[in-house]
């Protein structure tokens, strides 16, 4: 039993949090195949990867018996597993570059217009107006912008219009299709927001923004009407906080911190998608952890 947070966390509680949280990945998991043994295989090897990089004592070399120790994973496994190295944050070329200029058309006042909406662009610049070729220009001169717009057009992040200006379309804002790609956006938004999560409830004085405004016992009209509400207020949100870090990072010295925000929506019929306790019972409130 460990003290964090002013409170006690025992491995009950624990489990029970873990039996909630890890079910829709269990589900994601049968959905794809991934099977059962497959998946404590994985486990397995996260078990001794967090030990092996992240319990280590001060100014101790980290060995195979305090890793099965922590882990409860055979020594002879832990020494089989052993010595692989932290995960790898890798960003798929396709997300890296994409990104950067949706984020720069969004945000640069030469690419939007007075409302802040993204500007139909034509393919190059006259008369020092702004252009398609200006804004993949001003991110990287690694692509030639015809090939970012052949790429973009195949993926109907854009549209060329009657006046043959390039618009980008709102699909470009979310990512779809492309399998890698969203499963990149799953694991690092999920894994930042489970790590923010954790550190609070870790922490004596939690260090970040964590927290829902949750009603249940609602009408399925209501729902849907509070999560389109929702919707067009968190893009808005995120619109504005992306200007906002898109002009910051301009005079930025650069460095090795990231950060990250995000937000999430949730409607269901409280028996789908997540397990509650009392779907009849009506509950409103916010949280944090």
């Amino acid at each position: 039993m460990s003290k964090s947070g002013g409170q006690h966390l025992d491995a009950t509680g624990v489990q029970g949090a873990l039996n909630r949280a890890l079910r829709p990945l269990v589900r994601l998991a049968i959905k794809c195949g991934v099977t059962f043994p497959t998946f404590v295989d994985l486990l397995r090897q996260l078990y001794v990867n967090v030990a092996e990089h992240e319990f280590a004592l001060p100014d101790k070399q980290q060995t195979d018996s305090r890793v099965s120790l922590l882990t409860g994973v055979h020594r002879k496994e832990v020494s089989r597993l052993r010595g692989a190295g932290a995960p790898v944050r890798v960003v798929p070329d396709s997300v890296s570059r994409t990104s950067a200029i949706v984020a720069r058309w969004l945000a640069d006042p030469s690419f939007v217009d007075a409302k802040g909406i993204p500007l139909p662009l034509p393919r190059a610049s006259e008369a020092g107006e702004a252009s398609f070729a200006g804004l993949v220009e001003s991110v990287t001169r690694d692509l030639r912008p015809r090939a970012v717009l052949d790429d973009w057009l195949d993926r109907k992040l854009v549209e060329i219009d009657e006046n043959d200006r390039i618009v980008l379309m709102e699909g470009a804002m979310v990512p779809r299709g492309d399998g890698e790609v969203r499963l990149y956006y799953f694991a690092r938004n999920l894994g930042d927001h489970a790590a923010a999560a954790v550190q609070n409830i870790l922490a004596d004085d939690p260090p970040f923004l964590e927290r829902a405004v949750h009603y249940d016992g609602l009408s399925e009209q209501l729902a849907k009407s509070l999560e389109a509400y929702s919707r067009k207020l968190a893009i808005e949100t995120l619109l504005h906080l992306n200007k906002h870090a898109n002009q910051a990072i301009q005079s930025d010295t650069g460095g090795t911190s990231r950060w990250n925000c995000g937000i999430y929506i949730l409607t269901s019929d409280g028996t789908s998608l997540v397990a509650e306790e009392s779907p009849q019972q009506r509950d409103a409130g916010g949280e944090t952890s």
